[in-house]
This record gives C-alpha cells, sequence and structure tokens, in this order.
C-alpha cells in the first residue's frame, strides 16, 4: 500500500465513520475509483481504532461520568437513579441488538452483503426514511429526557446498520430523530452510543491483522490511522455544530446521489457488484476451515 492510499483512506474513513452517509460504503468504492487493491481487513481494522480513539477523547468527560454514574447505579441497586445513569444503560442496552445480529449474520455481512448493489439500495432507502423522519419528527425531546423505550428503539436501528450502504451513524441518527430528539442531541447519542460497537468491531477485526502471513508495511498502517483520527476529530465536531443550525438534508440529497450513480456506474458495467478481495476472504476461510479440521 503507498502513502497516498493510506492518506485518502484514512481521511474517507474519518470523515464518514461519523456522517450520516457510510463509512463502508466509501471503503469500499474508494478503492474501485481509483483501481486500488482492497486494503483488507487488517488494514480496516487498525483505521477504523483510528476513528473510535476520536470518539473516546472528544467525549472523554461525558464517558468518565457515564462510567461512574453506571457502577454507582450498581451499588445503589438503582440503573435509573440519575439521567447520567440511564443514558449509560440505555448505551449498554442499545448496543446489544447489534452485537446478536452481527453474530448471526457475520458471514452474509463479510460476503454476498457486501455488493455495490446492496450498498446502492441501501444508501437510498435510508436517504428516504431520514427525510420522512425529518419531516415528522418533534426535535424536541432532550438527552436527559430519553426513556428505556426510546434507548430500545436507537439500538435496534443501530442493528441496522450491518447492511452495508445504511450507516450506522446514519441509522441511529434516524431512529434518535424519530423518537423526538433534538438533532445536536439525536447526533450526541449516536456518537455514545457508537463506542461500544465500534470499540468491539475493530478489536474483532484486529484478529485478521494478527494472524495475517503478510501484514501491510508499519508507515503507510501507521499514517493511515493517525490522519483517520484527526479527520474523526473534526466530523464529530463539525456534525454537532452543524446540526445546532440545520437539518440533515444535505445528507439525505448526498446519499441520493450517491446511491444512483453507483447503480448507473455498476449498469454500465464500470463497477463491478463484487468485491474483488471476496476470492482472497474465501480462500483464506477455506485455509481456517483446514487448519481447524
Amino acid at each position: 500500500m503507498s502513502w497516498l492510499e493510506a492518506v485518502v483512506l484514512g481521511i474517507v474513513q474519518g470523515i464518514t465513520e461519523f456522517l450520516p452517509i457510510s463509512s463502508t460504503a466509501h471503503l469500499r468504492i474508494a478503492p474501485e475509483l481509483f483501481g486500488w487493491q482492497d486494503p483488507g481487513a487488517a488494514f480496516s481494522a487498525v483505521i477504523q481504532l483510528g476513528t473510535v480513539a476520536a470518539v473516546i477523547i472528544y467525549f472523554g468527560r461525558d464517558l468518565v461520568r457515564l462510567t461512574a454514574a453506571f457502577f454507582e447505579s450498581i451499588a445503589h441497586r438503582s440503573p435509573f437513579e440519575s439521567a447520567e445513569s440511564r443514558l449509560a444503560w440505555f448505551v449498554v442496552i442499545g448496543t446489544i441488538p447489534v452485537a446478536v445480529a452481527g453474530v448471526l449474520f457475520k458471514k452474509n455481512i463479510e460476503t454476498s452483503l457486501r455488493s455495490l448493489y446492496v450498498i446502492a439500495i441501501s444508501m437510498i432507502a435510508l436517504a428516504l426514511v431520514l427525510f420522512a423522519v425529518e419531516k415528522l419528527a418533534s426535535h424536541r425531546k432532550t438527552l436527559q429526557q430519553m426513556t428505556l423505550g426510546d434507548g430500545i428503539v436507537i439500538g435496534l436501528c443501530q442493528a441496522l446498520a450491518l447492511i452495508p450502504g445504511s450507516s450506522r451513524s446514519g441509522t441511529t441518527l434516524t431512529g434518535a430523530l424519530a423518537v423526538g430528539l433534538r438533532r445536536e442531541d439525536a447526533a450526541r447519542y449516536s456518537f455514545l452510543l457508537s463506542i461500544p460497537a465500534t470499540t468491539a468491531a475493530g478489536l474483532f477485526e484486529l484478529r485478521h491483522f494478527v494472524r495475517a502471513s503478510e501484514h501491510p508495511t508499519a508507515g503507510p498502517l501507521i499514517l493511515g490511522t493517525v490522519v483517520s483520527f484527526g479527520a474523526g476529530m473534526l466530523a464529530i465536531a463539525g456534525l454537532l455544530r452543524f446540526l445546532r443550525t440545520h437539518s440533515t438534508g444535505v445528507f439525505v440529497v448526498y446519499r441520493v446521489l450517491v446511491g444512483s450513480i453507483l447503480l448507473v456506474l455498476l449498469g454500465v458495467g464500470v463497477l463491478r457488484p463484487s468485491s474483488g478481495a471476496e476470492p482472497e476472504r474465501a480462500a483464506a476461510s477455506a485455509r481456517e476451515q483446514r487448519v481447524a479440521n
């Protein structure tokens, strides 16, 4: 992998991880458009941990308060005794659906669902849902007014993000708006909810890097991770500031345009529906199976 590829993919990961436009879709599309090889699970795992670090550092003070409130509520046997303990429990409960779905549908997520046709349709479908929610939602509820039911709804929406192209940020933001949260509060909760799921996914996928017989060179890996961290910090701050005074309409338009362009490029044969890395993953899986047997 070249230094340029590392920088470009780091920027793509850092920005799209937190904006409701799907990091999976863009990391899948970018190599195809530039004619690069798929960077593979090892590189993706490392640079994803860069964005994990960004959200943890950005919300560091919030995380300290929420963690303290969480354990205090356990000690007092009163999980919802304060606004902060409620929010901490909602994050824990909201992570369960995506964890369960990730285990149940892991093979589909890594193979058939990675088709660019699936990504294109997901981009457009969620855009239409987000547009409808923007028009119908009340945008009045604060994080302190969230209920357990709200947390469950948003958690179920996060599970839909396992469909490539739907976007974890996009599905959770849509769910949060649907239950009436203000746009900025919806984005803030989306970021907090991302921490357990994104951290677990990054560490889980990191095993590919550890097991890989041919590791990507250290230089581009480090550079890509640093770039994704910096881009992620900017994306978090930018989205929170943007949603204070704007709707998500620009993301709706962007998703529809990207999804439509993808369908056109697929239709004329410029892009391939399936990833060039899929045969390699299948071969690697077969090798692992043989070793296990």
